[in-house]
C-alpha cells in the first residue's frame, strides 16, 4: 500500500469543537483547523470574546461561535443542545478550556482548588460523555472520531509555582485521557492528550512578563512554543495518520519535562 502525504494529513471536511478556543492553545488550535478546511465550533465563556474570534477566523474558513460556561451542568447541556441544532456529527473534540489558581499552600482556598478540577477536570469528562453519540454514530475502529485532551506538562513534573491544583488537575486528564482511551476505542474514538509547556496565552502572560528570559533559557530548545507548533501536533492528531495512535500524552514542550538545560 502506497502512503500519499496529502491524503494521510489532509483533514478538510470534517466538524470539530475546540472549547475555550478563542485565545491562547484554543486559538492556535482552531485557527489550524480553520485554515485547513474543518468546520470548527470555538466555545468560551466570554460571548464577545467567542463572536469577536470566531469572526476574524472566519476570514480563513468556517469558524461558529458557541459561547458556554462548561464548568457548569446547566452550560453544557445547552452548548450539547445548541451544536446538535447545527450539526448530526461531530468528528473531533478538542477539550482545551482550562483555569488555574495560583497561591501559598497554607492559604490556598478551597473555592479556587474547586474552580480549577471543576472546569480542567470534570468538564473534560461530562462533555466527552455527553457528545459521545455524535462522535460515534458515524465512526468506526478503522476511521475513528477524536478526542484531544489539553493537559500540561505540569501534570507530568512537580512545578516550582504554587499552582497546586493545576497540576493535580493535569495528571488527572492524562489519566483519565488513558481510561477513556482503553474505553471507547471499541466504539470507533481515540482518545489523546497534547501536554504543553510554555506557550504564549493569557494564562501564562504573568509568568512570561516576569521571567520569559528565564523560562527560554532553561528550555533544551532555548524557546517557548509557538502556534505553529501547537497547531500542527493538532492537525496530526485529527488526521488519519494518526488513527491508530490511541491512549498517548504528548509532551509539546521542546523537552523541558525532562531537564533543563541548566541541570
Amino acid at each position: 500500500m502506497s502512503l500519499n502525504i496529502t491524503d494521510l494529513f489532509n483533514v478538510s471536511g470534517k466538524v470539530a469543537i475546540v472549547t475555550g478556543g478563542s485565545r491562547g492553545i484554543g486559538r492556535m488550535i482552531a485557527e489550524a483547523y480553520v485554515a485547513n478546511g474543518v468546520k470548527t465550533y470555538i466555545t468560551a465563556r466570554k460571548s464577545e470574546a467567542c463572536h469577536q474570534a470566531a469572526e476574524e477566523m472566519s476570514k480563513i474558513g468556517q469558524c461558529m461561535a458557541l459561547p458556554a460556561d462548561l464548568s457548569s451542568s446547566a452550560g453544557r447541556d445547552a452548548f450539547v443542545a445548541e451544536f446538535s441544532s447545527h450539526e448530526s456529527r461531530l468528528d473531533i473534540l478538542v477539550n482545551n478550556a482550562g483555569a488555574a489558581w495560583g497561591a501559598a499552600f497554607e492559604e490556598y482556598p478551597e473555592s479556587g482548588y474547586d474552580k480549577v478540577m471543576d472546569i480542567n477536570v470534570k468538564a473534560v469528562f461530562m462533555l466527552t460523555r455527553d457528545l459521545l453519540p455524535m462522535l460515534t454514530g458515524h465512526a468506526s475502529v478503522s476511521r475513528p472520531s477524536r478526542v484531544i485532551n489539553i493537559g500540561s506538562i505540569d501534570g507530568l513534573r512537580v512545578s516550582s509555582t504554587d499552582n497546586f491544583a493545576y497540576g493535580a488537575s493535569k495528571a488527572a486528564v492524562h489519566f483519565l485521557t488513558k481510561n477513556l482511551a482503553l474505553r471507547l476505542a471499541p466504539r470507533g474514538l481515540t482518545v489523546n492528550a497534547i501536554a504543553p509547556g510554555p506557550f504564549e496565552s493569557q494564562m501564562m502572560d504573568y509568568m512570561l512578563s516576569r521571567f520569559r528570559d528565564k523560562i527560554e533559557t532553561e528550555n533544551p530548545l532555548g524557546r517557548i512554543g509557538a502556534s505553529r507548533d501547537m497547531g500542527a501536533l493538532a492537525l496530526y492528531l485529527a488526521s488519519d495518520a494518526a488513527s491508530y495512535m490511541n491512549g498517548q500524552v504528548i509532551a509539546l514542550d521542546g523537552g523541558r519535562h525532562l531537564g533543563s538545560r541548566q541541570d
